[in-house]
């Protein structure tokens, strides 16, 4: 399975009632990686920094003293919302001295942040697996001319005296096709092992 993320940092500004809205967003592969954009992203003077992020089932989010559930659940909604994972958004205010009121709080940070998101740059995540494969010396070349049309990278290659056994890095979606290929290419000699 795939999952799409940011390409690159990303921003957005959005002014509502002379209150300024500066959204930031990022990619993220862990909690510490959001933690320390967050850090980045915060404006010590600004009124809030309020920010969510999500990595697969994990996600958090804070208000950073607007009222509870106006801006960092509504962050975290337009991150779920575009179908994203392993991203982070931090929502700036410098308020304006006009009230938005707990709907226009909501609208306010949920669209920059939405809006940041919306127009960032995006790339999928492709889910990796390792996996080895053992092979007689006679197959070798058959098994590396199969490689590339699977993305393989070899992490390591190991010679003993029945042949050699390679560490293999792929996407998980090709794992079978490579083993149904390897099967044809060597007369069912090469043998595919568990990923891990």
């Amino acid at each position: 399975m795939s999952t799409t993320t940011l390409a690159a940092p990303a921003t957005h500004e959005l002014i509502v009632k002379h209150s300024r809205f500066l959204a930031g967003a990022a990619p993220i592969g862990d909690a510490d990686a959001a933690a320390a954009f967050i850090a980045e992203a915060s404006v010590a003077d600004a009124t809030h920094n309020c920010w969510a992020w999500r990595i697969g089932s994990a996600y958090r989010s804070s208000d950073d003293g607007e009222p509870a559930g106006t801006a960092g659940r509504p962050i975290l909604a337009a991150i779920d919302g575009q179908g994203l994972d392993g991203v982070v958004v931090v929502v700036t205010r410098w308020y304006g001295g006009i009230k938005l009121g707990a709907g226009g709080l909501v609208r306010a940070y949920g669209g920059a942040a939405a809006e940041c998101l919306r127009t960032a740059a995006r790339r999928e995540v492709v889910e990796m697996a390792e996996v080895d494969v053992e092979c007689p010396f006679a197959d070798i070349a058959a098994v590396h001319a199969a490689l590339p049309a699977f993305d393989a990278e070899k992490l390591d290659e190991e010679f003993s005296a029945e042949g050699v056994r390679f560490r293999l890095r792929l996407p998980a979606a090709l794992l079978d096709a490579l083993a149904a290929r390897l099967r044809d290419a060597t007369r069912d000699r090469a043998r595919m092992g568990d990923n891990g």
